[in-house]
């Protein structure tokens, strides 16, 4: 079981409005035996856990993440057969108007600028390679509206790489919560776990902490007596959890 007591930085506060905080004196290896077992726990609570974007192709999924920004998965998987039906493939994309793509696109938001970058993003695809979504970090995060969070999940979800694991909102404050890590930065959190988890574990890794995220670890009122992994988490019964 984790120890309560815990080390505070001046890192800043996540989602619950609660210092990231590490048990104290607890070693890497000590670390990576409870990750492990966390793991081992939402892995079982969520057996289907996968991506929560629907895509047919990379090129979907790409297009997908960069309109996930400031908008749920949910619009936006009600919005991709619309897409996929306008610009089947990145060719379609490039070429298009972009008030065409914003009437497309409008529901999910911030739709002038997605539209942008959905555009200098296809035509990327198109003129530097060849009309195929690239398959490497180095590549990927060249495409506009395209960071390491996106081209984590474009590696991991639609090619089956994976080069490190995708840090979202969910991820940054159970990482916290769990004393995984007491980083407040997304690269640096992504460090953090990946040296907990195994590379087979990378990509499972985000999808299970973010459905663990939403459907308990709530930002403002964390569900702890509810929750599979609270023996393992030095937050378990925080002030304001159910």
């Amino acid at each position: 079981m984790a120890k309560k007591i815990l080390e505070k930085d001046s890192s800043p506060k996540d989602g619950a409005k609660m210092p990231r905080q590490v048990p104290r004196g607890e070693s890497l290896e000590a670390r990576k035996e409870r990750f492990q077992n966390i793991f081992k726990l939402l892995h079982q609570e969520y057996p289907a856990a996968k991506c929560a974007l629907d895509f047919n192709t990379p090129f979907e999924l790409v297009a997908a993440t960069i309109l996930s920004a400031q908008c749920t998965d949910k619009r936006v998987n009600m919005v991709m057969p619309d897409f996929h039906r306008a610009f089947p493939d990145a060719r379609a994309v490039a070429e298009a108007d972009l008030l065409e793509i914003e009437e497309v696109i409008k529901t999910t938001g911030f739709y002038h600028q997605k539209a942008k970058s959905l555009k200098s993003m296809a035509t990327d695809i198109v003129e530097k390679f060849g009309g195929n979504v690239p398959q490497t970090m180095e590549e990927l995060i060249t495409l506009r509206g395209v960071g390491r969070k996106t081209a984590n999940v474009v590696l991991g979800d639609a090619f089956g790489k994976a080069e490190g694991i995708a840090v979202d909102t969910h991820v940054t404050r159970l990482s916290g919560r769990l004393g995984l890590t007491k980083r407040a930065e997304p690269e640096k959190i992504e460090r953090d776990l990946m040296e907990l988890a195994t590379p087979a574990q990378w990509t499972l890794t985000s999808h299970v902490i973010i459905l663990h995220g939403r459907a308990i670890c709530d930002a403002r009122k964390p569900k702890c007596s509810q929750c599979v992994v609270a023996e393992y988490c030095p937050s378990a019964g925080m002030k304001g959890s159910a």
